[in-house]
């Protein structure tokens, strides 16, 4: 069984010794097996100390790098990562049961932050403004917070540390990360891959733990900035207690992204992005689309019957298999977390029109399988649509007009993406305009935003102020310091002279 160890530099002798921790350990499954294949050793407060303590040494040295060089060691990092894309696809896959393809997807959305963050120079510049009053200019810079820490999910173990890392180093901190413990193999070796590019050690840690070290994180007065994605009740709880130390916080929680449908969509090509967006990666994602909503009984019925063949043509295989559309959900829990909303929803009076649950791959009868499930005739005072399920399960919510269609989302507790569906223009932009949710995608299911904008969401969807990379990751990972001067004429002996001051 491999040992997956903390990466924390000048500690037992290397990058990779542990350097303390709580003597507990959590299980890293095979989803796609049912199998043990890897524990992982979680830390506690000591162990982030020490952490800490190399990272505030580093720091200081790394802040005062001119960012061109800072740039240099992201676009070696990012040539690295390139090059071992394959290798970090199949390991992801490994563990987290994403299929292959979807996990060369999980790194290649994760470069395009570092692309962004190669551009730093750039993106540093500060303003100036000459003669703001009589003899006075005044301009500004970004400086570096110091210490930043990551804290991040198991569905994007590779895209979501590097929207974080990439922006906070570049920028001129140091940071601590911590992965979820349930596939934890990728952030250690993206860490070891960024030593190789030529940063300092300790600029880059990972450190393993649960809630014990959430905790120690958030508690550390060393550590000024926290970013956080996971359910909505930790990143409410990470940022509450997070600020109240004096810490500045993004949080960003869960989701139920909707799909409206209008009736004059091209239901082909809807069936066609459902099929991909409420599915794919076994729709463990908060970017997923697990909500349609119809808009008329009659485009309700088309909709689904064109659906059904579409989803029962869904194949659901191992990880490595190349035709699969999807593969097994990370862990037996998570499964079974997810067949039994599809219980609930039942109970609750939805119609189960395809069932997933109970599904079993021949050969490989102990994975993580979860079918793909369609729900019909949900209704908004049940259960299962309040709450995400994160697993691959559709539910179709009908609506009876267009007004309808967006109260639907914008008075849902989470509020991450929506997308609609329609050739016509003016619902797209009155659509866009009115719905209250962070992302929108106008016949687009996944509204991820490209690496230059930004990404979040709004209600219980994000706690802060301040979205991911982009402009706005850079802001959040520096401060602003402005300066006003003014230089009085002569050279302080009461005369007009201008004195040039020599050495001697």
């Amino acid at each position: 069984m491999r040992h997956i160890d903390h990466v924390i530099s000048g500690h037992s002798g290397g990058p990779n010794g542990s350097g303390g921790g709580s003597g507990r350990s959590h299980k890293v499954w095979n989803p796609s097996t049912g199998e043990v294949q890897a524990e992982v050793p979680l830390g506690d407060a000591d162990l982030l100390a020490k952490a800490v303590e190399v990272a505030k040494k580093v720091q200081p040295e790394w802040a005062a790098t001119n960012p061109q060089r800072r740039a240099r060691v992201m676009f070696e990092f990012k040539r690295l990562v390139e090059e071992n894309k394959q290798a970090l696809a199949e390991l992801l896959s490994s563990e987290h049961g994403k299929v292959v393809d979807d996990a060369h997807g999980d790194v290649q959305r994760g470069l395009e932050v570092i692309e962004y963050a190669c551009g730093i120079p750039q993106a540093l510049k500060g303003e100036y403004t000459q003669g703001a009053g009589p003899g006075i200019d005044v301009y500004s810079m970004r400086q570096p917070l110091g210490i930043g820490a990551g804290i991040t999910p198991f569905n994007f173990p590779a895209m979501i540390p590097m929207w974080m890392f990439g922006m906070a180093i570049a920028a001129g901190n140091a940071f601590i990360l911590k992965p979820s413990e349930r596939d934890p193999s990728v952030p250690v070796r993206l860490a070891e891959l960024f030593v190789e590019a030529g940063a300092p050690e300790g600029l880059l840690q990972v450190v393993h733990g649960d809630k014990e070290m959430v905790d120690a994180i958030i508690d550390h007065q060393d550590i000024a900035a926290i970013s956080f994605v996971g359910s909505s009740d930790i990143a409410q709880y990470i940022y509450s207690r997070g600020t109240a130390n004096g810490k500045r916080v993004q949080a960003f929680g869960g989701a139920k992204n909707h799909g409206i449908v209008m009736p004059d969509a091209d239901l082909d090509q809807v069936v066609n992005d459902l099929a991909g967006a409420a599915f794919g990666s076994a729709g463990e994602r908060c970017m997923a689309l697990p909500v349609v909503v119809p808009v008329g009984e009659d485009t309700a019925d088309r909709l689904r019957e064109k659906l059904i063949p579409a989803i029962n043509a869904l194949r659901v295989g191992v990880s490595t298999d190349k035709d699969a559309h999807y593969g097994p959900v990370v862990t037996p829990e998570h499964k079974q977390r997810i067949e039994q909303w599809i219980d609930t929803a039942e109970k609750e009076g939805a119609e189960v029109v395809i069932d997933g649950r109970g599904f079993s791959l021949q050969g490989h009868e102990d994975g993580f399988f979860v079918g793909p499930t369609l729900l019909d005739r949900v209704t908004t005072d049940m259960e299962s649509y309040k709450e995400e399920i994160f697993g691959p399960v559709l539910q179709i919510v009908r609506a009876k007009d267009f007004e309808e269609a967006v109260r639907l989302p914008s008075e849902h507790q989470y509020g991450n993406g929506v997308a609609i569906f329609t050739r016509n223009g003016h619902a797209a932009r009155e659509f866009a305009h009115r719905v209250n949710v962070g992302m929108v995608g106008i016949n687009v299911p996944i509204p991820v935003p490209v690496s230059y904008h930004s990404f979040g969401g709004w209600k219980r969807s994000g706690f802060g102020d301040i979205d991911q990379y982009g402009q706005e990751g850079l802001r959040f990972w520096t401060k602003t310091k402005k300066v006003t001067q003014r230089w009085p004429d002569g050279g302080g002996d009461g005369s007009n002279a201008f004195v040039i001051p020599t050495m001697g």
